[in-house]
């Protein structure tokens, strides 16, 4: 066979295998049952337009309903102030705690091994679950002026944390240091140990590997967490209620504003989930990418 036959037949066989993908050989797509030839199902669409409708709805309801020609009247009363200032102090001083405490337990979960550490974990996750009246009634029953560390506090350091502003920081402390905890330890999980080991080979201690090597390792699951534990107490309501109670300037913070106001003045009650609603969408903006996109 010339060279000429052997090019002959190989372009042949190229444009044979051209015209076969023109053909659509390969497997094909059903299209049957789509929505606009996105691939949608109708008996998934319907439902999900539902979910969507169910959750935007009320959230659309609220910003309809917003007083807005009396809102700078009621977000500049001074109890509407008050009480933000009181959150506010309340969910920073509650984060600092979280991550004193939690950083810590979660390199606990993440780094060691210990019996029972799967049991561990879902203790330490539990008040994600946990309604937060039930977290209250806890708190009360550990840390009340009769409870099993709450009397020996009055006794011997003269502390009382019910019904206290240092009661409502313990209360949101409680239900969000889990956030943060599960945060941190999944980015600890993610991140290289090689970094760590070759810190130890230099001879510096575990301690000192954490300090100098891991934490600014895991400084954006840290940040992610602390913001997510803020936005955590900053809207809660049950355990604070029910442990530390809703006394004006001392432990009254929006939440347990907003649910004052709606019994007798409904269009402050909305002035004030307005301003929650703000917070919580700055939140999520903040968060956007690193919990709401996929690489």
């Amino acid at each position: 066979m010339t060279p000429a036959d052997t090019s002959g037949t190989g372009t042949g066989t190229r444009k044979g295998f051209r015209g076969d993908l023109r053909k659509g050989a390969g497997p094909r797509r059903r299209r049957t049952g789509v929505v606009g030839g996105q691939g949608v199902p109708l008996p998934l669409l319907l439902p999900a337009l539902l979910a969507l409708a169910f959750l935007l709805v009320p959230l659309l309801a609220l910003l309809v309903r917003a007083p807005w020609q009396s809102m700078p009247e009621q977000l500049t009363s001074p109890a509407v102030w008050q009480a933000l200032r009181l959150s506010l102090v309340c969910a920073t001083a509650a984060t600092a705690v979280s991550l004193v405490l939690g950083v810590p337990l979660a390199w606990l979960l993440a780094r060691t091994e210990f019996p029972g550490r799967g049991l561990v974990r879902a203790l330490v996750t539990l008040p994600l679950v946990l309604p937060p009246v039930v977290g209250g009634v806890a708190l009360l029953m550990a840390l009340g002026r009769n409870g099993i560390v709450g009397r020996w506090l009055d006794e011997w350091f003269g502390v009382t944390l019910p019904f206290t502003t240092a009661g409502v920081v313990v209360a949101e402390a409680f239900v969000a240091m889990p956030f943060l905890v599960i945060s941190v330890e999944g980015t600890l999980r993610a991140a290289d140990r090689r970094y760590e080991e070759a810190a130890a080979t230099l001879g510096a201690s575990r301690f000192t590997a954490f300090r100098r090597v891991t934490l600014p390792l895991i400084a954006p699951g840290v940040a992610a967490g602390s913001v997510l534990a803020w936005a955590r107490a900053l809207g809660e309501f049950g355990a604070t209620i029910t442990f530390a109670g809703n006394f004006p300037d001392r432990t009254q913070t929006m939440p347990l504003a907003v649910y004052l106001a709606l019994q007798s003045a409904p269009e402050a009650a909305v002035a004030l989930s307005l301003v929650l609603l703000a917070v919580s969408i700055a939140v999520l903006a903040g968060l956007r990418d690193r919990w709401l996109t996929t690489s």
